[in-house]
């Protein structure tokens, strides 16, 4: 048990189930009386830094809790300086030319073994999948592809401890305060609510958790207990598939329509010729002007972003429709959004016994032969 149960009460679960082991049942944080907030300091790691009594504050304000048991969460929290390095590493690089960024970045997630593990993933929790589809609308092979390419379904979640990359993050790095403090804020209350020991929960250096890789501020919207178990445990398959059908629904997904669709685009055509992106937005009449025709149909939508690809001899290009926007909630990449529907398809195809993806990539071959 935690230093946090010499400061707060213990107080019991009612009818819920037994919490799992990496969840262990912890603390809940006790109301001590207000009065006593002006003695509540931190020690530790954090015990100097400007920005943490203002968070205790805000934490007894906003949310009614004691300001000592704040201060004893972080005065446990580390203070981790690899976390703050390699958020610095993160910045994105510009590219002067095609040199295959496409290429690599695909490979990382469209393996043989991405593929198969999918579909045995696909297979172990073919119930619960189904009925994500059917309550969300979001179909099953999504769902798979975005836990395998965040966790390579549940198989790497993380090591870190979500209260030292947050702490950190909204203390110690003061480009994305603002942003971290609010998801420390979201992390506290997640734990208090859930009844969780907020030192046992390990997930990203940046803080995301479970199988598919939340935010905390994610979870407080769009986490759901999906085995009716009285918890919400992203660890957990059937919460975790749950939550990532609720978040693409209350992200705008769209039931049975395309996700991206390839392109030709006419003779001459070269990048920078048009603004490309998951974010741009083109009437088709205005694409089909500019000689960019979709090799498969659009279903019926009336406009679509334009997707540039490197794949080091030159571009691929493809209409993002508003499922592949969808994805791009989840994180704000082109490429990223890119490898979940190709791994979702790749998956789909296996389960459906197409057989083996190929893998090889043919520059001279159309868009969908590459897949």
């Amino acid at each position: 048990m935690s230093a946090l149960l010499s400061l707060v009460l213990i107080t019991g679960c009612g009818s819920k189930a037994p919490r799992p082991d990496h969840l262990a049942e912890g603390s809940r944080y006790a109301a001590i009386p207000a009065a006593a907030s002006r003695t509540a300091r931190p020690s530790g790691d954090f015990a100097a830094y400007p920005h943490v009594d203002p968070f205790i504050r805000r934490m007894q304000q906003k949310h009614g809790f004691s300001p000592y048991a704040v201060a004893a969460v972080l005065s446990g929290a580390k203070r981790e300086q690899w976390i703050i390095d390699l958020m610095d590493r993160q910045a994105p690089r510009t590219s002067t030319g095609p040199n295959g960024a496409w290429i690599r970045y695909r490979g990382k997630f469209l393996t043989e073994d991405n593929i198969a593990n999918g579909a045995r993933f696909w297979d172990r929790h073919e119930a619960v999948l189904n009925r994500a589809a059917a309550r969300y609308g979001v179909p099953p092979e999504y769902i798979v592809a975005i836990i395998g390419v965040e966790t390579r379904y549940g198989g790497y979640v993380g090591k870190t401890r979500i209260i030292d990359a947050l702490a950190t993050l909204a203390f110690s790095y003061p480009r994305r305060a603002e942003y971290f403090t609010g998801e420390l804020e979201s992390f506290l209350v997640m734990t208090r609510d859930e009844g969780i020991d907020p030192f046992r929960p390990l997930g990203s250096y940046a803080g995301a958790m479970g199988l598919g890789q939340f935010m905390p501020s994610s979870f407080r919207d769009y986490a759901v207990d999906f085995d009716d178990d009285g918890h919400r445990d992203l660890w957990n398959p059937a919460d975790a598939i749950g939550s990532v059908a609720n978040y693409f629904r209350a992200h705008g997904w769209r039931p049975g329509e395309p996700v991206a669709v390839p392109s030709q685009v006419q003779a001459g055509f070269s990048a920078g010729m048009m603004k490309t992106g998951f974010d741009t937005r083109y009437g088709l009449n205005e694409l089909a002007g500019r000689g960019i025709t979709p090799a498969g149909s659009l279903g019926r939508v009336s406009n679509a972003s334009l997707l540039e690809l490197d794949v080091g001899s030159g571009y691929e290009y493809w209409l993002g429709l508003p499922n592949f926007y969808t994805i791009t909630r989840y994180n704000h990449s082109t490429y990223y959004a890119m490898a979940v529907h190709q791994l979702a398809r790749a998956i789909k195809g296996r389960k459906g016994g197409s057989g083996a993806m190929r893998l090889s990539y043919r520059p001279d071959a159309l868009p969908e032969e590459r897949l």
